[in-house]
This record gives C-alpha cells, structure tokens and sequence, in this order.
C-alpha cells in the first residue's frame, strides 16, 4: 500500500471514531431528555447549536496548534515545539474568559435569540442548561487544545480514548442526572464528563514524549509572538468551519420555504449523512497533519498527499452514496419518519450522490491547504462556494429537496475546480527527490 495512503489511515482512523462517538453520545442524550417534554428537548438544541458555533472560536487554537506542533516535529526543532505549544494555551487563556463571561452576562438573550422567539416554557430551560455549560466552555475548549497538542505530535489515538471516555460518562450520567435535576443536570452531566476526560488528557500531554522532550527546551519567541503566529495558522481554519456552520443553518430556512415535511426529512436525512461526512473530515485532519509533519521536515509531498487523501476520501464518498441510495426506506423508517417525512427523505438520500462524492474530495484535500500554511486561499473558495450553494438553493426551490440536492452538488462542482485549479501549482514530488511543478 502507498505509504502516505497508509499515513493517512492511520492518523483517519481514530480521529473517525471521535468523532462517531460524539455524534452518538449527542443522539442518546436527546433521547434521554425527550423523556422531558418537547420544552427541554429545545432547551438542549439550543444549547447544542451554540456549542457548535463556538467550536470554530476553539478552532482557531485547536488546529492551529495542531499543524505548528506537526510542522516543528518534522523539523526535530524541540524549542518549535515549545513555542507552539506555549502559544496555543496563551491564546486558549485569551480567548476563553471573554467567551464564558460573555455566555454568562447574555444567556437569557442569548437563549431567545437562538429559539427565535418561541421560547415560552423552552426559555428558562436554555437559560438553566446555559448558566452550567457556559462555564463548562472553558473545559471544551481546553479540551479541544489537548487533542490539538497531541494530534500535532501524530497521536490521533489518544484524542480517540479521551473522546470515548467523555461521551461514556456522558451515557452513564445522563439519565441519573436527568432524573434528579432535569435539564440542569443533562448540562451537568455533560461537565463533569468533560472534566474528567481533561483530566486524562492533561495527563497524557505530560507523559507524550515529543512533549516532555520539548518543555526542557528553549522556546526561541516570546510568548506574545507564538500567540499571533498560532492564531495566523488557525483563524483561517477556524473562519472556514465558521462559514460552513453559518451556510448550513441559512440552507436550513431556505428548505423551510418548502413546508415542515420537508425541513423533517432534510433534518433526519442530514443526520444519516454525518456517518459518511464524518469519516471526509477525519481524512482532512489526517492530511494536515501528515502535510504539516513532511513540510517541517524539508520535504515537499503536498502533491502526493493530496493525490491520496482525494482517492481514500472519494472511495469512502462513493461507498457512503451507493448504501444511502439502497437503505434510504430502511434509514429513514429507523430514525422514526412518518410516511411523508420518508418519502420526501428517500428522495433527498437517493439524488445527493453526486454532492457526497464531490464533497467528499473537496474536503479531503482541504487538508493538505491547511497543513502547508495555504488555508487562506482555501477560505475565500469556501466563501464563493458557500454563496453559491444558498443562491442556487434559493432559486431552485420550486424543485424540491431535489432541488437543494442539485444546488449543492453545483456548489461543490465550482468548490473542486477552483482547488483543483490552486492545486495544480504544487510541485510534484519525485520518486528521486527531485520535484518539478506540474505544468497546466
């Protein structure tokens, strides 16, 4: 097997598993709090939807770290190291108390803003889950920081275990917690989890080797130089993921002009796909890593990483729009979709193919921008991109889900020509070590 392909699955594989267990343990926990009434269960959406829009705030140090640790690790540079990882708790120190200070001081607007001004009996209870996850965001974001760290160092494994202990104690406090304290307690349980695996995960950092080699070290920078250069290489990263979040959620009131079956079809189908989505972006932060090591070590294998980063993703988008296609009746009937709901949802699973596939490869080969310093460029095409996909979904509404399905795929069309175009400029590595640059 081609050794970077081999890289890639290694560094893929556990990250894959993190994030299936995250997704899961969301999924029992709304069920859990179900058992609440319709109120909670938009109490904790709300909640889960914040949460989602500050992991791109966690982003700008979390994968920022991640590519400076991998980049000073090809490099056998401890002092680069050092700094980065000085650089990513400065700004994780700066970053948070404005961020929990500011959930705290704004969680009743903040909870009428995000249930749109249905909050009736679902306010007090966003209000109630946010005044105990708010200060919890300290703890995600330190965590995010720790998987960072390691993940920089080439140990995606660990990341994977701390994920799983987390989302297990999730699963196992959740209906005690819920069954004494409600809503409260769903936020507590979700804390306390979070906690211990911080715990496990402060303690892995000290025992990674690279790590402990590199605290011995001097860091050649300020602290204050380190901070600006770890939010240079993620704020770019963290504003991509930032416009991705923000187009999913305005293509979500573009669907909702086609009536409430159709925005509950689009919802439960979406949540079918994460199984295969999930599986792009663990190819991408593998490719930013294993890009970000080779660069730090003088070597140029950008071409060769991206070439199969695309096919690994690409087989796995195929993979995923052939099975959804075939179970499509049977995935819907086992998310709970009434016979309408289903029907407009086999449809979406069935003509959203062609935009996995494509998707799949933009995705995948994201990472190689990312783990060269070249994120920038790859931001402004996901802006384009994202513009795109609203402005054909808008206008091709009158199609139906088919429609939306349509639009996307278009979008990521135009999406892979312009990185297809930006790639093509990466030297072409060279079995003899020699590059040369792709003509075109």
């Amino acid at each position: 097997m081609n050794t970077h392909r081999m890289q890639l699955l290694l560094l893929a594989r556990p990250v894959y598993f993190s994030l299936l267990a995250s997704v899961a343990a969301g999924i029992v926990n709304t069920v859990w709090v179900a058992r609440l009434g319709g109120p909670a269960v938009a109490a904790v959406a709300v909640a889960t939807s914040t949460e989602n829009v500050l992991l791109g705030v966690a982003l700008v140090f979390g994968s920022g770290t991640t590519v400076l640790v991998a980049h000073a690790r090809g490099a056998r540079d401890p002092g680069a190291v050092r700094a980065a990882v000085r650089g990513g708790w400065a700004l994780w120190a700066l970053v948070t108390p404005p961020v929990v200070a500011g959930g705290l001081l704004a969680r009743e607007p903040l909870a009428r803003l995000v249930l749109g001004g249905a909050d009736g009996a679902a306010l007090p209870l966003a209000v109630a889950y946010f005044t105990l996850s708010m200060p919890g965001m300290a703890v995600f974001f330190a965590q995010q920081l720790v998987d960072g760290l390691l993940k920089g160092t080439g140990d995606t494994r660990t990341p994977m275990r701390l994920a799983l202990l987390a989302n297990g104690l999730i699963l196992v406090l959740d209906p005690l917690f819920i069954h004494l304290h409600g809503v409260r307690g769903a936020a507590a349980a979700t804390v306390l989890s979070r906690c211990v695996a911080l715990g496990a995960g402060l303690l892995a950092l000290r025992r990674n080797t690279l790590l402990r080699t590199a605290r011995r070290a001097e860091p050649g920078e300020t602290v204050a130089l380190s901070l600006r250069r770890t939010l240079t290489t993620g704020l770019p990263m963290s504003s991509d993921f930032t416009v991705r979040q923000t187009g999913a959620l305005v293509l979500v009131a573009i669907v909702a002009r086609l009536g409430v079956t159709a925005v509950a079809a689009y919802a439960i189908a979406y949540k079918a796909m994460y199984v295969a989505t999930m599986a792009f972006y663990a190819v991408r932060q593998a490719a930013a890593i294993h890009t970000a090591h080779t660069r730090g070590a003088g070597r140029d294998a950008r071409w060769a990483i991206g070439r199969q980063a695309v096919l690994l993703s690409a087989a796995l988008g195929l993979t995923a729009a052939v099975l959804l296609a075939a179970g499509a009746p049977w995935i819907m009937a086992a998310l709970g979709a009434g016979p309408a709901v289903a029907h407009e949802g086999v449809l979406f699973l069935r003509c959203v193919g062609p935009y996995l596939v494509l998707m799949a490869c933009l995705i995948a080969l994201g990472g190689v921008f990312e783990g060269s310093g070249d994120a920038p460029a790859l931001l402004r095409v996901t802006v384009l991109g994202t513009v795109v996909q609203l402005a054909l979904a808008y206008g091709l509404t009158g199609l139906g889900l088919y429609g939306v399905c349509l639009a996307s795929a278009c979008a990521a069309a135009v999406q892979c020509a312009l990185v297809g175009l930006l790639f093509r400029r990466v030297p072409v590595q060279e079995e003899t070590g020699v590059s040369s640059v792709r003509a075109g």
